[in-house]
């Protein structure tokens, strides 16, 4: 017989087969760290896409304007990161953080856009 051991402290467990640890303690510390570990990876991405969405608000004051690509990557700006796409009919792809987004017009240049509340 196999000899079934505690995820959260090795020991060995006692009890019905499908038990995965030795008491309350231990379930409730195996849970928390997982948690943690959970926590800390959504905490990381919403820091950058806080980053994104502040670095699109500081380079269009007016809701609408152009920017080379290359100034908006040189600030920090993090393209793998982005909270939703918007599609036209036209084909044409935003890519969003939060209410601001951008579009790319070609290799360099970008349309940053605001989506106002209810479009």
């Amino acid at each position: 017989m196999i000899e079934r051991t505690c995820l959260d402290c090795n020991n060995p467990i006692k009890g019905r087969a499908d038990k995965k640890f030795c008491d309350d303690q231990c379930r409730s510390n195996y849970n928390n760290r997982q948690k943690i570990n959970t926590d800390l990876y959504l905490k990381h991405v919403n820091q950058i896409l806080k980053k994104n969405r502040n670095l699109l608000i500081r380079f269009n004051p007016e809701g609408k304007t152009r920017i080379k690509k290359a100034k908006l990557a040189d600030s920090g700006f993090n393209f793998n990161f982005i909270t939703h796409i918007y599609e036209t009919q036209k084909g044409q792809v935003y890519k969003f953080c939060y209410e601001y987004g951008y579009l790319e017009l070609d290799a360099l240049e970008l349309l940053l856009v605001k989506r106002e509340e209810g479009t």
